[in-house]
């Protein structure tokens, strides 16, 4: 083998893979750069020479060579689209310039930031600086780099780069994911400063980017000396990987060194490259072979002599086109290592930019390829033991010079193919260490790695950070050999909402979930559907294990199914139909059935399975297998090697051989595995996994057995309980019992592993129930160790009745009582209400997780305290006679008479965002009406409302009520909240329209009061007061822009346009500094019109408003019924005559007239407060007091009164006389 060495001063470019090697010369000159080769006639020299610049092009035409080119022969490339590392480029619209996305670094050991850094294409990174401030109080105002804003709401990103002229088409907008207000000093402190800027940047293929989201975490600066801050700057690239699901078993991806597969007219043929002759020409026979992985880059000279005389540009162009491509154009590349020309969803459309787009600006140029880039993004998709290298795109895109600056009869032409590695590696798992920690026996894992399977088996795209966090990555460091995973096992999961973080599950199903209900035979849809929920589950990158039952029963069905053939013919014959189906059928053994059985079982599995691409094993185990050391171990090899392998084990007993159970044999802290239930727990703890589900035919764990009066499902059972447990009968097939398996569970949860019992066999959710166990939801019964110091909320639903019920046998005067004294606490307890208060919104600004209306609702004042105060005393004031007032009376017949009572409704649920001023309004009112109350506030003012509910518990004492009133504080889904159907009678949401309508969708048999949105409308009539127009539109949006209540749109009669009322509305609204939209009418009637409104049936909840035009009071009534909310809608307008016909056409819960929109509100209404304002059309609509918390219910006085003596020829008669009402409290 020979060496060929060059000096390094000379550009060297290689045209072939060979190993390189740089050593001294031993004359003292520069280092050389040698090639080790096995081709003499190979594109190098064959022995050192020194070059000078001044002689290198005789040089080169000696040697015939483009393998090397003088510094001042290096042209700048042209790129259609970005290049890996190439500056990410941004445009400033108002000012027309073009700038470069930066991301600063620090320098020196000081840290410092440096603001110039570009932000590199492909270049996923995350960099931290620090910031040193002289003067705090102005950096605070005018330093951008501390504000949110200038890192988005100024400039476009390019999606490519461009040469002259930007394009709309070429802008991406960058999307704010949470938009934290401008930096501000207050109290010697700048606030909202901008801490971590994270981007998110969306490629697609090599085709360029195609969105930017970016989110920020902030923080406050302290007014001292020269105060400092660190900041963070993350910016991550990730693209839409395949959409379409690979094989799961054997290796399709692409290997390093195998060929390149590209489509040629649909013939798949291997991707070469240009490769040069002894001579330096071009080869016209031979060529390299591109290797995947494996970077390249050849040089060689194509004659044109014979053709430059008489041709024309174009041709020449194909010449050289084809000279690089070596056939037709080649236009499809093979995804994976494997495909054929058949699977058309395996092959990618290659990216081609010629040289027509760089010959823009020289019309009278012909400009040739001489130089093409074949640039290959892949990435690592798969699992571990299965990786699978796939291509994301590629892209051919050509250098190209003006032929008459060539003036030479050959061009010289090179070819360049780089691999860039896009594998996305995630967070590692819960007890995983991070990427870059090295364990003591790494040595061991060759292929250890992260991979990612964001698109290729989830259609999850994730758009930015806070979505990544959601999305599932495949992450796995399982060896080549047996080892377990090195999760930190030996702790359950304290939490349901922590199940999701489950990585290893077994999924045990009972011979009631597996068999049909005669016993004989499977439930063919109800296991296909368990399959799909684990395939899901599997392709999530989890490790599914299944403990089945259900051989018995299928070897049963088969083995009568054979004895019924078996019988002769005659006796068949002479049966008779129905007689036959009634034959005799001889007891058969279970171990016969489970030997039939079992083969059939696993067929069914495998070709389930199948349909998701997924392989699965079976393994059969008899209690012996875990006594035997070497077994027991063999079996743990075999499992951890097919999980290895993604291949799901579905286990089960060898009930064909199982012995009868040893009776005491887990004495010894070991349990024995007697049915499936006891394998199941044993399993997970043998293989630490981290979730065992157990699938029965009943719910869930209950108090006593299921289908007695008085059983109730057990949410959430804790080790100690059994003893408040009673246990029914086993089920009706089967070898365990809910016994058996809260022996299991309890093993399994002391070994580490979280468990629930749920219903595998409930049409309504057997379709889902594996799946929303591991999301967390309120499924079955959760088995935790972790027991919360207060009740459990079915408690406090249970408690909150009970509570409510004494609370409305009170004498109205104690009720009232109760809520003087609540009164009296808002303002004496003021301080530590709104220290309380203060933490809250501290909290909120420093995480900037809320807008700014929301801010303001979460505030307390003084005032609103006072406020506060007075509504309550108004509620106690006007409750004296509420609950058990006579609403009608009737005689029905002599001595028989019949009256209509109030009541309360029951216990009530209130779900409220950032609104502590609530909580007291809500309990008074439930107090008032004698309702239990359940409260579900916002973590955002847990401290408020600890407090307040604290207070208002303290007034309830003083009538041993205390219990009325609950505040959930666990980590209760409201989803979950809204299915305790049996335990709350009304919800009331107090929040968002997004609140609202998620409440609405997930109650499931409980009544939902309120409204989802408030879009208000205030129509100018012609006949408007010019001094009430600019009051009542100024008090309806700017009062309190965030309330409920607050205009939206501005309706104004086409007259008014143009004229100086519709001036003052304007120049008011501008003052007040209110963005206006203008509707599809009024953008019509301007030549410069605000930005048009998106939607006419918005509620901004700030200072904004739509403003549209319309023709009529008819036609303001029918776009309040067509884009309204029908919750408060406002005319305004002289003629009596148009306010009457408004009045009574507007079909909203609240219509007034010459008002603002403001006054729809329950202490404005006099009633004290109000529990929200409904726009439902029964029970209650509007601001919803005291009336609208209470129902019905009807008493009836008799002697001796009975149906038939009403009959025809009975003795009485029917008078249905109204009797007066009782004379009401005057007080």
């Amino acid at each position: 083998m020979s060496q060929v060495c060059v000096e390094k001063s000379l550009i060297f470019r290689s045209n072939t893979p060979y190993s390189t090697d740089i050593i001294s010369d031993p004359d003292g000159r520069d280092p050389l750069f040698c090639v080790q080769l096995d081709d003499s006639k190979l594109n190098y020299f064959q022995q050192p020479q020194d070059i000078e610049e001044s002689d290198f092009v005789e040089f080169l035409e000696k040697y015939g060579r483009h393998s090397f080119l003088a510094p001042s022969q290096v042209q700048p490339s042209f790129s259609a689209f970005y290049r890996a590392g190439d500056p990410i480029l941004i445009y400033f619209d108002s000012s027309s310039v073009l700038s470069i996305l930066r991301q600063p670094v620090k320098m020196g050991t000081s840290g410092l930031c440096v603001d110039g850094n570009p932000t590199g294409f492909l270049d996923s990174k995350s960099t931290s600086c620090t910031r040193i401030f002289a003067n705090l109080s102005e950096s605070c105002m005018t330093d951008p780099a501390l504000d949110a804003a200038s890192y988005y709401r100024d400039f476009t990103v390019l999606k490519v780069p461009i040469n002259d002229t930007v394009m709309q088409s070429m802008k991406v907008n960058v999307t704010a994911i949470s938009s934290p207000g401008a930096p501000h000093m207050k109290d010697n402190t700048c606030t909202n400063v901008v801490s971590e800027v994270i981007y998110e940047i969306e490629y697609s293929g090599t085709s360029g980017i195609q969105s930017v989201s970016v989110q920020f975490k902030v923080s406050n600066i302290s007014g001292n000396s020269r105060p400092s801050l660190q900041q963070h700057f993350t910016v991550h690239f990730w693209t839409r990987t395949l959409s379409h699901m690979l094989p799961r078993s054997g290796n399709p991806g692409y290997i390093t060194g195998a060929p390149l597969l590209i489509a040629n007219s649909g013939a798949m043929q291997h991707m070469s490259i240009l490769r040069s002759e002894s001579d330096g020409s071009c080869s016209q026979f031979l060529r390299h072979v591109v290797q995947f992985g494996r970077n390249m880059r050849t040089g060689c000279k194509i004659s044109l002599s014979p053709i430059l005389e008489g041709s024309n540009c174009s041709y020449m162009q194909q010449k050289l086109y084809k000279a690089f491509w070596g056939m037709n154009r080649t236009e499809d590349f093979a995804i994976t290592g494997s495909a054929h020309s058949t699977q058309a969803e395996e092959w990618m459309t290659i990216l081609i930019q010629n040289c027509s787009v760089q010959a823009l600006n020289c019309t009278s140029c012909c400009m040739v390829p001489v130089t093409l880039e074949i640039q290959i993004l892949w990435s690592k998709v798969g699992l571990l033991s299965n990786p699978q290298a796939q291509i994301l795109g590629a892209r051919h895109f050509y250098q190209c010079h003006p032929l008459k600056f060539l003036n030479m009869s050959t061009v010289p032409v090179t070819t360049v193919v780089t691999f860039t590695d896009m594998t996305d590696w995630p967070e590692p798992p819960r007890g995983q260490p991070q990427m870059d920690w090295k364990l003591p026996f790494d040595i061991l894992f060759p292929f250890k790695m992260a991979l990612n399977v964001e698109r290729s088996y989830r259609d999850l795209p994730c758009h930015n950070q806070r979505l990544r966090n959601e999305c599932i990555r495949c992450w796995s460091n399982i060896p080549f050999i047996t080892l377990p995973l090195s999760r930190a096992h030996g702790k359950s999961f304290a939490h349901r909402s922590e199940l999701k973080h489950a990585k290893r599950i077994v999924v045990k199903l009972g011979s009631a979930v597996v068999t049909r209900g005669d016993e004989c035979g499977l439930a063919l849809g109800r296991l296909a559907s368990i399959v799909e929920q684990v395939s899901v589950l599997q392709n999530q990158g989890r490790e599914m294990m299944i403990v089945t039952s259900g051989a018995v029963a299928f070897g049963k069905q088969r083995l009568r199914h054979e004895i019924l053939l078996s019988q002769s013919v005659r006796q068949a014959l002479h049966s008779g139909q129905s007689q036959l189906k009634d034959m005799a059928i001889p007891v058969l053994e279970a171990r016969a059935c489970a030997a039939a059985g079992q083969s059939g079982l696993m067929a069914l599995y495998e070709a389930m399975f199948t349909q998701y691409s997924i392989c699965a094993a079976q393994i059969l185990v008899t209690n012996l297998d875990f006594h035997d050391e070497q077994k027991r171990r063999n079996l743990n090899g075999t499992l951890h090697e097919l999980l290895r392998m993604n291949i799901v084990p579905i286990i089960n007993t060898n009930d064909a051989v199982v012995p009868p159970p040893e009776p005491n044999s887990d004495l010894q802290g070991v349990i024995s595995v007697k049915d499936n239930d006891s394998l199941a727990a044993r399993l997970a703890v043998e293989m630490k996994t981290d979730l065992l589900i157990v699938l029965s035919d009943v719910e869930g764990l209950f108090d006593s057995p299921p289908g007695s009066d008085d059983a109730k499902l057990i949410d959430i059972f804790y080790p100690g309980d059994q003893q408040s447990v009673t246990f029914g009968t086993k089920s009706r097939v089967g070898m365990g019992g809910m016994e058996a398996k809260v022996k299991a569970a309890l093993w399994a949860l002391q070994g580490g592993t979280s468990v629930v019992i749920a219903n595998g066999t409930h049409p309504k959710i057997s379709g889902h129930v594996i799946t929303d166990i591991v999301e967390g939801k309120k499924v079955g019964t959760f088995f935790s160790e972790v027991k919360p110091a207060g009740p459990t909320v079915e408690q406090q639903a249970e408690m909150a009745r009970a509570g409510g019920r004494t609370l409305a046998a009170l004498q109205p005067e104690q009720r009232a009582e109760i809520i003087y004294r609540l009164a009296d606490l808002l303002t004496d307890q003021r301080e530590e209400i709104l220290l309380a208060n203060k933490k809250d919104l501290e909290e909120a600004e420093n995480k900037g997780r809320l807008a700014l209306p929301l801010l303001k609702r979460l505030s307390l004042s003084t005032s609103k305290l006072n406020s506060l105060a007075i509504g309550l005393r108004q509620i106690a004031a006007s409750s004296q006679d509420s609950v058990g007032r006579v609403i009608r009376r009737t005689r029905i017949a002599k001595d028989l008479d019949l009256e209509q009572v109030t009541v309360p409704i029951g216990v009530l649920l209130v779900i409220f965002e950032s609104r502590p001023d609530c909580l007291p309004q809500v309990s008074a009112l439930a107090i008032a009406s004698g309702n239990g109350l359940l409260l579900k506030g916002g973590k955002e003012a847990a401290h408020s409302n600890q407090i307040l509910h604290h207070l208002t518990q303290e007034a309830l004492s003083i009538h041993g009520v205390r219990d009325a009133v609950q505040l959930v504080n666990t980590r209760e889904e409201v989803e979950d909240l809204c299915r305790l159907d049996k335990l709350i009678d009304l919800i009331i949401p107090r929040g968002s329209s997004q609140l609202v309508r998620n409440i609405q969708k997930a109650a499931k048999g409980i009544p939902v009061m309120g409204h989802s949105e408030g879009i208000c409308h205030v129509y100018v009539d012609t006949d408007a007061s010019v001094e009430k127009v600019t009051r009542i539109i100024r008090d309806s949006k700017c009062e309190y822009p965030a309330a409920c209540n607050a205009l939206e749109t501005l309706l104004i009669h086409r007259d008014l346009l143009r004229t100086p009322l519709f001036d003052q509305i304007i120049d008011m609204l501008r003052v007040e500094q209110v963005k206006i939209h203008a509707g599809p009418k009024f953008a019509s009637y301007l030549t410069f019109s605000p930005s048009e409104v998106k939607s006419l049936r918005t509620e901004y909840g700030d200072l904004e408003c739509c403003i549209e035009v319309v023709d009529s009071v008819q036609e303001a009534v029918e776009h309040i019924h067509k884009y309204g909310s029908s919750h408060t809608d406002v005319i305004i307008t002289e003629n009596e005559k148009t306010a009457e016909f408004f009045l009574q056409h507007v079909d909203s819960a609240c219509v007034f007239w010459n008002a603002s929109t403001r006054f729809s509100d329950g202490y404005r209404f006099g009633l004290g407060a109000e529990v929200g304002i409904s726009t439902s059309r029964i029970h209650a609509r509007g601001p919803v007091g005291i009336e609208g918390l209470l129902t019905t219910k009807w008493l009836l006085r008799g002697n001796n009164h009975v149906v038939s003596d009403f009959s025809e020829h009975g003795s009485m008669k029917y008078l249905h006389e109204s009797l007066p009402l009782p004379q009401r409290n005057a007080n």
